[in-house]
């Protein structure tokens, strides 16, 4: 398991704030989602996350373990700040970068991945619907509160089993009976 670099974590999520240039279109559901996209997917692509952070299984899909913490010292240190809003009758977080975001820790694939993540989940989606996206099958069987280890995005896709896989699968009991 990965190790939390909580700086570079911390840089994560001021960047992504800073990016939210309308602040109408980043609260906590989709910062988490931008979190767990640019984690997930970079792991996905490169066998390690961006950031080393844990995500645990939460009403509205995965959620960084640290958020609350590293929100509440970037709030501290005055480099974002944070509102609570009106959204259809529901209580919405929305986020400002009030400094510019230190970047320089990120590699080049690394922005890029989260600059994508950020279009697909803040630009592209709804909190709904990017909500119900990443409701998977590693999420389904996840217990509410229990980390989702990211390797689980390789289990992500179900796939029809077809006469191959039943062959391939009876050698193998066949070869360890």
């Amino acid at each position: 398991m990965e190790k939390l670099n909580r700086t570079k974590f911390k840089a994560l999520v001021h960047y992504i704030c800073q990016k939210a240039e309308d602040p109408s279109c980043l609260g906590a559901i989709k910062l988490n989602k931008v979190l767990w996209y640019s984690d997930s997917i970079f792991f996905k692509l490169h066998g390690q996350s961006i950031t080393g952070e844990t995500y645990v299984k939460r009403q509205f899909g995965p959620v960084p373990r640290d958020i609350v913490g590293v929100i509440d010292e970037l709030v501290a240190e005055g480099k974002i700040a944070r509102g609570r809003v009106d959204h259809f009758g529901h209580l919405k977080s929305e986020f400002i970068a009030i400094e510019e975001a230190d970047v320089s820790q990120f590699t080049g694939p690394e922005i890029q991945i989260i600059d994508e993540a950020f279009e697909h989940v803040c630009i592209n989606n709804t909190a709904k619907s990017i909500s119900e996206e990443t409701h998977g099958v590693i999420w389904q069987i996840a217990a509410m509160g229990e980390p989702i280890p990211l390797a689980t995005v390789f289990a992500s896709e179900v796939g029809e089993v077809d006469e191959d896989d039943l062959a391939w699968a009876r050698g193998e009991v066949v070869a360890g009976a």
